[in-house]
């Protein structure tokens, strides 16, 4: 297990980066020593970084003083809060649109309320809320936030579902809606099945009778996989060199040619995805974990009229949709609460966060989503 580092406010409060990192936090050290009167949080352990680089070594756990809780503020105990592969790029500083440095790790997560301004109203101590939209800052034990950023969600929820909920799930949900007018009876085919957004893609696909064709890597527990996510749904699942063939669609079976694909992963990978389409049809690409390009043929473009399209959550966040993802990720935690939405991930104490880092950075091999729990 990864030796957990803890920075006391005594040793770092000296420090430029460290200063400006409680500037963040509406604080700054002479404010520690709050009148009695003012509202403050508990001081807080948090996943920092002080520059963008690899996120193992630039990431630590430091202490942070308490925080005033302003009249529309609210401050939530955090209990979960996953590491997402946009996480690791925004400590990178590759990510389009990222905290300014130094920064506190994380961006989605849920808790339960701790204490409220003065002004809020419709919300409690020991309310469950998660961030809604997501918001930077959720690796850390304490957080205090605007209310309007706070959504309130039911207590019979699995925290660590509803944790996950909002980048992966949504991200499945969006493009299964809004891309092609999908019917009962279509098809849609994928790479990366085996990831939380194609688990998700299955299942919600299913529900509306819709078939999917999945690609998975070849690899060690490949059968395992395949059985696992026929078990959610998938109507057919390969590997990616059971489709080193001429002709891909023969092993269609009964199954009809997918009008709709999504690529997460680049390369041969969405070469194969492209394939599979029929006339006109449509590949999302929402990732691109090959690190390669998406290659397309010139017969592809003219005779089958292939549409490529690209999808970012963030950017469909921060296009005023507050309400609509919240409607939306209820849904989801609705379908979760009645046994249709699963998926797998693992939950991992705060204290052992460096050792879910490494997982999620893929040191320890293939690895379930790694879900902080504080």
């Amino acid at each position: 297990m990864a030796c957990t580092r803890f920075i006391t406010l005594r040793t770092v409060h000296e420090t430029s980066a460290y200063t400006r990192l409680l500037r963040l936090h509406r604080t700054s050290p002479g404010n520690v020593r709050a009148s009695f009167s003012t509202l403050m949080s508990p001081p807080s352990k948090a996943v920092f970084y002080e520059n963008h680089g690899p996120p193992d070594t630039v990431t630590k756990i430091i202490e942070l003083p308490p925080v005033e809780i302003k009249a529309n503020d609210v401050c939530v105990k955090m209990l979960a809060a996953p590491i997402n592969p946009s996480d690791i790029n925004r400590i990178e500083g590759v990510y389009p649109v990222r905290p300014p440095v130094p920064a506190v790790a994380g961006y989605e997560g849920v808790g339960e309320v701790h204490s409220v301004g003065s002004a809020v109203q419709g919300l409690s101590p020991s309310d469950l809320v998660m961030a809604s939209p997501p918001s930077p800052g959720t690796w850390q034990t304490h957080v205090v936030k605007d209310k309007s950023l706070w959504h309130k969600f039911d207590k019979g929820t699995p925290v660590e579902y509803a944790a996950t909920v909002t980048i992966n799930p949504l991200t499945a949900l969006r493009m299964v809606e809004d891309y092609v007018d999908l019917k009962s009876g279509d098809a849609i085919v994928q790479n990366g099945a085996t990831s939380m957004v194609g688990q998700c893609v299955i299942q919600l696909a299913k529900l509306r009778g819709i078939h999917t064709i999945n690609i998975i890597r070849d690899r060690s527990g490949s059968d395992e996989a395949k059985e696992k996510l026929k078990k959610l749904g998938a109507d057919e699942v390969f590997t990616e060199s059971q489709l080193d063939v001429k002709n891909v669609k023969s092993l269609l079976g009964n199954v009809p040619e997918p009008v709709l694909g999504f690529n997460c992963v680049g390369g041969n990978a969405a070469s194969l995805v492209l394939k599979f389409l029929r006339q006109g049809g449509t590949m999302v690409t929402y990732g691109g974990m090959a690190k390669k390009p998406v290659t397309v043929s010139t017969s592809a473009f003219i005779f089958k009229e292939l549409s490529l399209k690209g999808f970012w959550l963030q950017k469909w966040l921060s296009s005023g949709k507050t309400e609509e993802c919240r409607e939306m990720v209820d849904y989801l935690l609705g379908l979760v609460c009645e046994g249709k939405l699963k998926y797998d991930m693992e939950l991992t104490p705060f204290s052992e966060f460096h050792t879910a880092l490494d997982k999620a950075l893929g040191k320890h091999g293939s690895q379930l989503k790694q879900v902080i729990k504080f």
